[in-house]
């Protein structure tokens, strides 16, 4: 799934890392770069890198980043 559309948008993803525990997160998409797409954690108020094959699903939600 390509995140590059949505740089500068807040997302709503479902996101499986690396030990396969399974969240759903609010971020707004910062860059997409080498697979990893680096993001503002909403639930996490911080900046977070997440690797883009761990994204199961991906929706907008809306209104762009200011």
């Amino acid at each position: 799934m390509s995140m590059e559309k949505w740089i500068g948008r807040t997302v709503e993803i479902i996101y499986v890392d690396r030990k396969g525990a399974i969240t759903q997160r609010l971020i707004a998409v910062r860059s997409v770069q080498g697979g990893r797409v680096r993001a503002y954690d909403y639930g996490r108020r911080a900046f977070r890198t997440f690797h883009a094959d761990g994204i199961l699903a991906q929706a907008p939600v809306g209104g762009h980043v200011c």
